[in-house]
């Protein structure tokens, strides 16, 4: 679906680069060039206006709440981390909170533009502020302590607060290289060229990114998947559409001056690597056989065009992992390539689980993307590939096989065509409907199941973590509400909002216009039992942990998401497959993992690892640094080898081994413990006497 389009645009980028921009003060530009909005900008805006207010699925009026609302987040979008602007300039502009509203509607766009001005004499100041800060040398013999996340702390009161901040910030960055074992010299020589390539790049903004970064803070006003694209960003979009382009394979963004990974597309080389995670920062880019370039304030167009490059040649990336606020960089060395739809495709494995009994085969089915070949179909061709007809064949394949239950892994994925979505949903139901559409105009259309018949009747459970989102949620929701399949793992991302792209060229009168695209929610989804999946997702049936934090992920950790809400039910005929049996499973569940080791050591490790996430204040103390890291990375390690040794793999000797290999998949085993579970019960129910489980549920 076109979500899950526009979040692979180029393979490598999508959305707007969050930018920061040029000098003056609000009352006068004063010596200089400034920024100033481009020809076609007051009318783009004026309309953009009346699309979000009259078309999108909110109905929010564009008013001074509103207006107020934006400034805060255009000012978030240009300084998210509170290092350029002081209190007096928030203060200042503060006093125009409710103006916004009047000017947009009239296409008046010197206010923001003005700011973003304001923005790079911050920047150039705060650049020569860092040199001079760096010429007379740094004191690492320091009880300082710094938050890396301040995207909620107060702004510095003045100047002088600035720079106690900003001491405290090049002392970081220069640990953060000199403990990644650059040595101190080319630290120095890297972060006096980092300082005064923010402050450059800002200067070379284009009115274009401005308008961009300004009209996106309106479009998320109304929900976070509503975004303007600029004619650069469409542009890219179209490139991605028509798969011609080559790359690493990951979307990214600009986040606190970073260039961060936001999703890695299924079987892209970011992905196949097994060295990238979402969080992760790229703070630097070489081609093989060339000098690492610092891209750290960088904009974000400047960086995606470093990382392209021919097919099957190689870049190295830079990486400042994000599972750990003060972890080491470390280089990793892609190669570049199209993403072949194969490299995305469902893929099947059985896995086999022991009892008393004997031998019980549960098939898995790992699905990273709801995906279809539409050129191949648009084409007549036959055999196009499609997630149900690829899920069909192994499903066939493994009953052929002779699996005593199956699992559905939707761990991870974010997505893709809301069709195939719905088409699969047939493969283990007998027709019905699906999901339900409501559009803004309070009209609602059903989505069924158009076959009546059934691939797959046996024991069934679906996997989900708090990155299943969109389509996913709509598979897992179905299961659930027919009572064909139990759910494991954690709440879903909650994703349950449709998105159209409207070219605004079509609105003018010119045609040699370029005015961009404008991506707006103007549907959401509902379950077959009337109950959204916005915001709440789908709650499994039985929770599995997760390293992930869901106050930093999901749908309810964005900024104005849609709320949750419900509508009338469609009918449906409840297949009721698990009849009393899923509180018996999940009392089984707990019985077993109490005392099952691998489990237990990978809890601790999560719980470890999210303690680790979650601490963002780091010691500006060198020697203290040091040590604090190699306890962190011995601990790390202690854990990781434990449960490795209790799965009988051998152990890894250090932390960049353990981000390089794959991580045995307990979650996976116990899971199939419990389908292995179902199909004992639904073969024969009074198994549960047998187990001398409490039934009374």
């Amino acid at each position: 679906m076109l979500e899950q389009w526009c979040r692979r645009i180029a393979v490598i980028i999508l959305g707007a680069a969050l930018v920061a921009g040029m000098s003056t003060s609000l009352a006068d530009s004063g010596s200089g060039e400034t920024i100033r909005p481009a020809e076609g900008h007051p009318e783009t805006a004026r309309l953009i206006a009346r699309l979000l207010a009259h078309q999108h699925f909110r109905e929010q009026p564009i008013n001074d709440a509103l207006s107020a609302q934006v400034l805060d987040a255009y000012l978030d979008a240009l300084d998210p981390d509170r290092y350029y602007f002081t209190q007096q300039d928030i203060d200042e502009f503060h006093r125009h909170e409710h103006e916004l509203d009047d000017m947009l509607l009239d296409g008046e766009l010197g206010l923001p533009y003005k700011i973003f001005d304001r923005l790079t004499r911050r920047a150039v100041e705060r650049a020569e502020f860092a040199q001079n800060v760096l010429d007379q040398g740094l004191d690492f013999n320091t009880d300082q302590m710094l938050d890396l996340d301040r995207s909620e702390q107060e702004w510095a009161a003045d100047e002088e607060a600035l720079d106690r901040l900003w001491r405290k910030r090049i002392k970081n960055d220069a640990l953060t290289m000199l403990l990644g074992e650059e040595d101190e010299e080319r630290t120095m020589e890297l972060l006096r060229s980092r300082y005064d390539n923010v402050a450059e790049n800002m200067q070379r903004s284009t009115p274009e990114e401005v308008f961009e970064t300004y009209m996106g803070a309106w479009a998320q006003a109304f929900d976070p998947h509503t975004n303007y694209l600029s004619p650069r960003n469409s542009e890219e979009f179209d490139i991605q559409m028509q798969l011609s382009l080559e790359g690493i394979g990951a979307m990214l963004r600009t986040e606190r001056d970073f260039t961060e990974i936001v999703e890695l597309v299924p079987g892209g080389p970011a992905d196949q690597s097994g060295e990238l995670s979402p969080g992760d920062r790229i703070i630097g880019v070489a081609e093989e056989g060339e000098e690492m370039v610092d891209v750290v304030g960088w904009r974000l167009r400047d960086v995606v065009d470093r990382i392209r490059g021919p097919k099957h040649s190689k870049v190295r990336l830079r990486i400042l992992p994000g599972s750990d606020s003060d972890a080491a960089p470390r280089t990793v060395t892609l190669t570049r390539d199209e993403i072949e739809l194969e490299e995305q495709a469902a893929q099947r494995e059985v896995r086999e689980i022991e009892r008393d009994d004997g031998v019980h085969r549960i098939g898995v089915i790992r699905i990273p993307t709801f995906y279809t070949d539409f050129a191949a179909a648009q084409a007549g061709e036959e055999d196009y590939r499609s997630t149900t007809r690829d899920v069909r064949r192994h499903i066939e394949a493994m009953k052929d096989e002779g699996v005593d239950g199956l699992i559905i892994d939707l761990r991870g994925n974010s997505g893709g065509s809301l069709q195939e979505a719905v088409d699969m949903s047939g493969l283990f139901l007998p027709g019905g409907p699906v999901v339900q559409i409501r559009r803004s105009d309070g009209k609602t259309e059903t989505m069924r199941d158009p076959d009546a018949g059934t691939t797959y009747d046996g024991p069934l459970a679906v996997m989900v973590d708090r990155r299943s989102a969109s389509a996913s949620e709509i598979f897992a929701a179905a299961m659930q509400d027919y009572g064909r399949g139990v759910i494991l793992g954690e709440r879903t991302f909650g994703k349950g909002t449709v998105q159209t792209m409207v070219d605004l060229d079509r609105f003018r009168n010119d045609p040699d216009s370029d005015t961009g695209r404008l991506k707006l929610t103007v549907a959401k989804f509902y379950r077959v039992t009337g109950s959204s999946t916005q915001k709440r997702g789908v709650e499994p049936d039985i929770s599995l942990p997760s390293v992930v934090n869901e106050d930093t992920v999901g749908e309810s950790a964005a900024d104005n998401p849609l709320p949750w809400d419900e509508i009338e039910p469609v009918h449906f005929t409840r297949m009721d497959r698990l009849g009393d049996i899923v509180p018996l499973l999940r009392e089984r569940h707990e019985e077993r993992i109490a005392d099952h080791a691998a489990y237990n050591a990978l809890m601790e490790e999560f719980e470890y690892l999210r303690a680790m996430r979650d601490d963002s204040e780091v010691s500006l103390n060198r020697d203290t640094r040091e040590a604090q890291r190699q306890q962190r990375n011995e601990e790390r390690l202690a854990l990781a080898n434990e449960h490795r040794r209790i799965r009988g793999l051998d152990p890894l000797d250090s932390v960049d081994e353990l981000d390089r290999e794959d991580r045995p998949d307990t979650l996976l085993d116990i899971t199939a413990q419990v389908v292995t579970d179902l199909h004992l019960l639904q073969q024969e129910p009074r198994m549960a006497q047998r187990w001398g489980l409490n039934t009374d549920d």
